[in-house]
């Protein structure tokens, strides 16, 4: 079933189609050293085959799962021995290369740069944090997608139309489709197992039916990594989808974390760090609601205690947002980065001796609550960063309440810095 071609290759047109970039190296039988990054059964070993019917170079395909650096030597001196005499360059098909280490990656720099073999490395890990940076130089990376469901089902009807064992109902190939989730392999696997058990069964059913495919058909499992990318890119979704107001999305990404095997305790941490950074004090309770929700589930413990996150991710969602907290700090940090040592103002040091009393600390300080309205207008910030204003509310939710109270505090400091003046 696989492709010998690039007409018989189904998807990655923005790799392959006409004038794209990987297309036309094929084509003229120029590909260089290069890294297919891509999901599982999106045709990473297909096409590295392709590249060398189409460069008249022998293919040597190698696994970093189950093979070491000493079989890449052996690779490497046939293909030596193979360039001198015969003049045939030769393709190290290195599947999951993000299973070596750093120095076993070195190993490959020499040859690739010599030109001895031309390196193909597949992998289904971000090549930018796997991989070593002096390899990432001498390669090209191809990002491959998963295949579509269109792909998926003009997969499964060739292999039907090949093996002729039957013929299948469209609600059993679209259950096969859906099932392969975008890859081939599994598709192929999938229809394999489907077609045995079809076999065994007395009388033989014709057409094979969805009810059939249901089945032999495994639960579905969740396109996850925990330690990957993947682990990355949904908590990236979950947080946006919180950020932009998304209840819906927000309880998706969340349901696929946990249905991948995340901890559902790292959801409860960044629900309480986006209570914080995108809902701030648009509205204060989130904070509390988020913390309810990881103690709730420390309660509880799974399956119970995921309700309260979702609860709590839910609220976040639909709380008013405002991040001013969070750049006023961010903005706090740099201040005190470039001013780390400015020496407290006197009258607001602790002066518990007499001798720091004498020396002026606490002198002038005014005790907020001798007045009225327990606000009395002082300087806090060193001299060097007096009048800095970092904070700066939003017109959100309870922050709107904030902003009005600061307002009204800074017209009483200027009614007092006028007094003075007149004086």
């Amino acid at each position: 079933m696989r492709p010998k071609t690039l007409d018989q290759f189904l998807g990655q047109e923005h790799l392959l189609g006409p004038g794209k970039a990987l297309g036309d190296l094929i084509r003229r039988g120029d590909v260089g050293s290069c890294i297919f990054w891509g999901p599982p059964g999106s045709g990473k070993t297909t096409l590295a085959k392709i590249i060398a019917n189409y460069t008249d170079r022998q293919f040597d395909p190698f696994s970093a799962v189950t093979e070491g650096v000493a079989r890449v030597r052996e690779i490497i001196k046939e293909a030596e021995e193979r360039l001198r005499y015969q003049g045939q360059g030769t393709i190290l098909f290195c599947d999951e290369i993000h299973r070596f280490n750093k120095a076993q990656q070195d190993a490959f720099l020499p040859w690739v740069e010599n030109g001895v073999i031309t390196l193909i490395g597949a992998t289904t890990e971000n090549p930018s944090f796997e991989l070593t940076g002096a390899l990432l130089s001498r390669c090209r990376v191809f990002v491959l997608e998963p295949l579509t469901d269109q792909h998926i089902r003009t997969v499964i009807t060739r292999a039907i139309d090949l093996e002729n064992k039957g013929r299948f109902g469209e609600d059993a190939i679209a259950l096969l489709t859906t099932h392969a989730q975008g890859d081939a392999r599994r598709a192929l696997n999938t229809l394999e197992a489907v077609l045995k058990h079809v076999a065994n069964l007395s009388p033989s059913t014709s057409p094979i039916s969805g009810e059939v495919i249901r089945q032999v058909l495994e639960k579905p499992l969740p396109v996850y990594d925990k330690g990957g990318e993947q682990h990355f890119n949904l908590i990236s979704a979950l947080h946006k989808a919180v950020r932009g107001s998304d209840a819906d999305g927000a309880l998706y990404w969340m349901a696929r974390m946990l249905a991948g095997g995340e901890d559902p305790l790292y959801i409860a941490r960044r629900l309480v760090r986006i209570a914080s950074e995108d809902v701030g004090l648009a509205d204060p309770r989130a904070l509390s609601v988020a913390l309810a929700a990881k103690e709730a589930y420390h309660f509880l413990g799974s399956p119970e205690g995921e309700l309260a996150l979702a609860e709590a991710a839910v609220y976040l969602a639909t709380a008013p947002k405002s991040n001013r907290v969070y750049t006023a700090f961010g903005d706090a940090q740099a201040a005190a980065e470039e001013h780390p040592a400015e020496p407290v103002p006197l009258h607001i040091r602790n002066a518990p001796t007499g001798l720091m009393k004498e020396l002026g600390y606490g002198e002038g300080y005014k005790y907020a609550f001798d007045s009225e309205n327990a606000y009395l207008p002082q300087e806090y910030l060193p001299e060097r960063l007096r009048g800095a204003s970092w904070y700066q509310p939003s017109d959100v939710g309870y922050e709107k309440s904030v902003k009005e109270r600061m307002a009204w505090w800074e017209s009483l400091k200027r009614k007092v810095s006028g007094s003075r003046e007149a004086l």
